[in-house]
C-alpha cells in the first residue's frame, strides 16, 4: 500500500504531486482542497472561459494553473495521482499517459470519499441511472430534511462532493447524484445504499457499448453496506444488483409502479406503500404518501418519488417524514414544466428530457401529443421509442442538428404521424427558430393536446444548456398565446 492510500483529511499531503484534469466545477474544488492539504497541485484544461478569478486564487494559493489549447497534451513528470473531471474519456491523453505511467487515477468522487471525516463519516445514499438521478436526490434530500437532519444534495448536482465532505460541520447524511462518467473512476467508495432507477441508451458517443456504459451505472452497488435499490421495470438494474459485490446484509429493495411484492415499495391504488422496511411486511405495508401529495402524476415522477422514499426509509427515516419530505417536493424548471395552457390545448416544457428514454418516459405521461423533439442525439436511436409512443402522436415538430434522425425513425415506424421539419442553428437564429417550432406545433394541435418539448437529445448544438432551450420554447409560446399574429 503506498503512502497515498493512507492518507485521509487529517494528514498532510506535504510532498504529493497532484495533477487536476479539468477545470470545471468539480475540478475546482478537486485543486482547491488539495491546496489546503498541504499538495502540490497542477490543473490543466484546454478551455479558459471566464475562468480567470478563480485561476487566479489558485495560483496565488501555490497552484500551477494551465488553461488553453494544448495544456492537456502532455501528464506533467513526477506526477503521484491524476484526479480527473466527470467526462473526460478514458482514450484522452493525459489519461491514457498516467495509466501507461502507472498513475493512479481517480475522479472526485473518490477524492471525496478518501476525504470524509473519520470520526463522523456522513453516510452516502447515492442515485444513479440514465434518467430521474436529479430528480431523485432532490427528493431525497428534501424528506432528508423533513426528518430534521443536517444534509445537501451533492455530487452531481448541487454541492461539489469534496466540498460536502470538507465541511467543517459534517453533515448527518449525504443524497449523492453520480453518473456513469464519475461512476467510472470510483473504485473505493462504499455507500450506506444506493438506486440504479433505469438504465437505457445514453452517452454512446464515449462508451464503446451499452454493456460498458451499464457496467459503470452498476459501479454504484459495490461496497453497498444497506439497500441496493433498483427498478422492477428495469430488468437490467436488478442484474446489476445480482452482480455487484455488496457488505454481507445489504438487501435488495424493488420499487413499482404496480402492487408491492414482499421486499419491495410500490403503488396500492394511489398510495405509496412500503412493504420492505416495515417489521410485518409479510402481511402489512406502511403508507408513505398518497400521488396526489406529489408535484406530478406522471408515472416517472412517481417512480423516483418511490425511489428517494425506498433511500430515505433504508436510513431509518420515519413514513411520515417521507410524506413530508415529498410534499414539499417541487421540481426545477423545465421538468414537465407546465408552461401555459389555452384554447384546451396544454403547453409542457420538459426541456432536461436529453435522451430517448427521458424523450418517452415523458410522452407516456401525456396523450394525444405534439412532440417537439431534436439536438445532438449522441449516438442514440429513436425506433423503440417511437415505436412505443406512436399511437400518441398527434404531429411531431424537429429542430436541431440530428433531426433527421428522429424523422427517419418516424417514417419507419409512424409514417401516418405528420411532421414538420423547422430546421437547426444553421438555418437562422436560434430565437427565430423556436419561434417556427411553436408555430408548427400550434397548427398541429388541437383541444385536449399537449404540446411537449421532450426533445430526446442534448441541446449544445444550438443552447447553451438544457434550461437554455427551454426558456427559449416557453417565451415563444407565452408571445404566441399572448399575440398569435406574432409568431
Amino acid at each position: 500500500m503506498s503512502r497515498l492510500d493512507l492518507l485521509g483529511r487529517n494528514d498532510s499531503w506535504d510532498g504529493i504531486r497532484a495533477v487536476v484534469a479539468g477545470f470545471g466545477v468539480s475540478g475546482f474544488a478537486a485543486a482547491d482542497n488539495l491546496l489546503f492539504l498541504g499538495a502540490t497541485v497542477t490543473a490543466l484544461d484546454e478551455r479558459v472561459g471566464d475562468r480567470g478569478e478563480q485561476a487566479g486564487l489558485l495560483e496565488s494559493l501555490g497552484a500551477d494553473i494551465r488553461l488553453g489549447e494544448g495544456h492537456t497534451a502532455r501528464l506533467p513528470d513526477d506526477v503521484d495521482v491524476l484526479v480527473t473531471s466527470p467526462g473526460w474519456r478514458p482514450d484522452a491523453p493525459l489519461l491514457a499517459q498516467a495509466r501507461q505511467r502507472g498513475v493512479p487515477i481517480w475522479g472526485e468522487v473518490e477524492l471525496a470519499w478518501r476525504l470524509r471525516d473519520p470520526d463522523r463519516p456522513a453516510p452516502w445514499l447515492a442515485v444513479t441511472g440514465t434518467n430521474g438521478k436529479t430528480t431523485t436526490v432532490q427528493m431525497l434530500e428534501s424528506i432528508l430534511r423533513a426528518a430534521g437532519l443536517r444534509t445537501v444534495a451533492a455530487g452531481n448536482v448541487g454541492l461539489p462532493l469534496v466540498e460536502a465532505v470538507m465541511d467543517p460541520e459534517p453533515y448527518d447524511v449525504l443524497p449523492v447524484e453520480l453518473s456513469s462518467f464519475q461512476l467510472h473512476y470510483t473504485q473505493s467508495m462504499s455507500a450506506e445504499s444506493a438506486a440504479v432507477l433505469n438504465v437505457a441508451e445514453d452517452h454512446l458517443d464515449w462508451y464503446p457499448s451499452f454493456d460498458d456504459y451499464a457496467a459503470d451505472k452498476g459501479r454504484v452497488y459495490e461496497n453497498v453496506r444497506r439497500a441496493c435499490v433498483y427498478n422492477v421495470a428495469d430488468p437490467r438494474t436488478e442484474q446489476l444488483v445480482r452482480e455487484a459485490d455488496v457488505v454481507e446484509g445489504a438487501r435488495a429493495v424493488g420499487f413499482t409502479l404496480g402492487m408491492p411484492q414482499v421486499g419491495m415499495v410500490g403503488v396500492v391504488e394511489d398510495i405509496l406503500a412500503d412493504r420492505a422496511f416495515v417489521e410485518s411486511r409479510d402481511t402489512s405495508a406502511a403508507e408513505l404518501c398518497q400521488v396526489r401529495d406529489l408535484a406530478s402524476p406522471a408515472p416517472h415522477f412517481v417512480a423516483n418519488a418511490l425511489a428517494a422514499a425506498a433511500l430515505a426509509r433504508s436510513h431509518g427515516i420515519a413514513p411520515a417524514a417521507v410524506r413530508d419530505g415529498l410534499r414539499a417536493f417541487r421540481p426545477d424548471g423545465h421538468r414537465i414544466a407546465l408552461v401555459a395552457e389555452q384554447d384546451g390545448v396544454t403547453w409542457v416544457d420538459d426541456s432536461k428530457a436529453t435522451n430517448p428514454h427521458a424523450a418517452r418516459s415523458s410522452l407516456e405521461a401525456y396523450d394525444p401529443v405534439v412532440w417537439v423533439a431534436g439536438g445532438l442525439a449522441k449516438g442514440a436511436r429513436f425506433d423503440e421509442l417511437v415505436g412505443a409512443t406512436r399511437d400518441r402522436l398527434r404531429g411531431v415538430v424537429l429542430l436541431g442538428a440530428d433531426r433527421e434522425v428522429i424523422a427517419e425513425a418516424l417514417a419507419r415506424h409512424a409514417p401516418d404521424v405528420p411532421v414538420i421539419v423547422c430546421g437547426g442553428r444553421e438555418t437562422g437564429p436560434v430565437s427565430g427558430v423556436m419561434e417556427r417550432v411553436v408555430a408548427a406545433a400550434a397548427d398541429l394541435a388541437r383541444p385536449g393536446d399537449t404540446v411537449l418539448l421532450a426533445p430526446g437529445c442534448a441541446s449544445m448544438d444550438m443552447f447553451a444548456h438544457y434550461a437554455e432551450r427551454g426558456e427559449a420554447f416557453a417565451d415563444a409560446v407565452r408571445r404566441r398565446l399572448q399575440d398569435p399574429g406574432q409568431v
